[in-house]
């Protein structure tokens, strides 16, 4: 029953809150929410619903207005209720609703191809559509490994990643994943996943202050890591530009250059995982050119539509596809869904207006302010460290600035998911806080945010933590 209905013997009209309330009830009893507990949801606790969005913000079923200081889930780069973007979906639905790369090409999915092409780094020219990261990364660690079959490394199979990250939950993806609560219910997982130091230089207390220095010595972990396997045995090495898992570990100066020399040295493909940081995050279209390196293979997704429909890809070098192209070798994976002609119609929409509304360039303008502003929250004893890039960031909480001590079990999650997150959701602001590792908010809002969406979030944010220090 929608909010204009009328109850049919004519008394009333259907208020916003017993419609909430109703939508909350079918929720509860029917939909299983990704990656939520559930049973927070009791019967007085109603399940958050989203009905609609504009622009920055999005309303609830009760009438609130928010601001989507996560970008949905890192992903909304344009925002809200773009009708330019609907009309191209809604064109090519006319037009052909769908058909599969399996044999076939369509051309929404050949343009668009040759659109990443010219955008990404180097020599990555090929592009393998999936639905989804997830499905990315796990595509990818699967053409690593066939890659080297097919020149004769059969041994290489083996994938190293760093500590903390999120790399996606399939069964592969899962696997080169490193958060142990992700994992542990679904052991054992793929075999030769390996992991490596992060780059989180907060707490690498034991390097002092010199982050190029603490910048050689993680990458020449990886170094450690395939000497230590074999490097006969190594396939790949995945990595994000800034790491998502743990909040915002930005790369030292060095870092990705080191990671890259090391790769070639040892015949290992380097995959960078850009399913958040592509398509202006970090205020550039890859991580590599924010970064200056260029990877093997390129797995990406979220900005790529904008949020407005489901597509990923890998966009892979011209040498990692080459074997592929002979005879009758094939690359023996895909998905029905995979470069769907809507999705492919969306996404070069959102990279024409990438383009001709300089979003690279607003978030270029605004990454500067938007440290600063967040710089000022230092005086609360509350925030520890503050890192991050373009529109990405992690504010760090901590029990004491001086000693860097953090909150942990209990007093992490009565902090976090107790009064730090409802509280800001009370206020209007959607944000992540997040415990994977030591207590994180994130922000990273629609590309197309200003200067006045920032002070309001970094306005909020010192709200809450003063609050959150009255209860400390």
């Amino acid at each position: 029953m929608t909010l204009h209905e009328i109850i049919s013997d004519g008394l009333t009209a259907v208020s916003p809150e017993h419609e909430s309330h109703t939508l909350s009830e079918q929720a509860r009893r029917h939909l299983w929410m990704q990656v939520s507990r559930m049973g927070s949801y009791s019967e007085t606790a109603e399940i958050p619903v989203i009905v609609r969005g504009d622009g920055v913000h999005v309303w609830d079923a009760q009438g609130n207005r928010y601001f989507d200081g996560l970008s949905g889930l890192f992903t909304n780069q344009l925002g809200h209720g773009r009708r330019d973007i609907a009309a191209a979906a809604a064109a090519q639905m006319e037009e052909l609703a769908y058909f599969p790369l399996w044999t076939y090409a369509h051309p929404t999915a050949i343009e668009l191809a040759a659109k990443l092409a010219d955008l990404a780094p180097g020599d990555l020219n090929r592009v393998f559509f999936t639905v989804g990261g997830g499905d990315a990364v796990e595509s990818s660690w699967k053409l690593a490994r066939q890659y080297h079959r097919l020149r004769g490394d059969t041994d290489r199979y083996k994938v190293i990643s760093r500590d903390i990250a999120y790399h996606g939950t399939t069964m592969g993806a899962l696997t080169i994943t490193s958060l142990d609560g992700y994992r542990q219910p679904y052991e054992p997982l793929v075999p030769g996943a390996v992991k490596i130091p992060n780059t989180n230089f907060y707490r690498a207390l034991a390097h002092g202050d010199d982050f190029e220095a603490f910048g050689l010595w993680s990458a020449r972990q990886i170094e450690e890591a395939i000497l230590r396997e074999g490097p006969e045995t190594v396939a790949a090495v995945f990595l994000e530009p800034v790491q998502n898992a743990g909040g915002c570990f930005t790369p030292p100066p060095g870092y990705w250059q080191e990671v890259r020399r090391i790769c070639d040295r040892y015949g290992v493909l380097l995959v960078s995982d850009e399913v958040i940081c592509a398509f202006g995050r970090l205020g550039t279209w890859f991580g590599g050119q924010k970064y200056d390196y260029v990877p093997d293979i390129i797995c990406c997704a979220k900005g790529l539509t904008a949020g407005y429909a489901p597509l990923g890809a890998m966009i892979v070098s011209d040498r990692i596809a080459e074997p592929f192209q002979h005879g009758d070798t094939s690359f023996i994976h895909g998905f029905t869904w995979a470069g769907h002609p809507v999705s492919c119609a969306v996404a070069l929409k959102n990279l024409e207006i990438f383009e001709s509304e300089g979003i690279l360039e607003n978030v270029q303008a605004n990454q500067d302010y938007f440290f600063e502003q967040l710089s000022t929250l230092r005086d609360l004893p509350i925030v520890g460290d503050i890192r991050g890039t373009g529109y990405f960031w992690g504010i760090e909480l901590v029990k004491d600035q001086d000693t860097r001590a953090s909150f942990e079990g209990d007093e992490a999650e009565r902090l976090l998911r107790g009064y730090v997150s409802p509280e800001m959701f009370r206020r209007g602001l959607i944000c992540r806080s997040d415990d994977r590792g030591d207590p994180v908010v994130q922000l990273a809002p629609p590309l197309i945010s200003t200067r006045s969406d920032i002070d309001f979030m970094v306005g909020t944010l010192r709200d809450v933590f003063d609050g959150a220090l009255e209860r400390i």
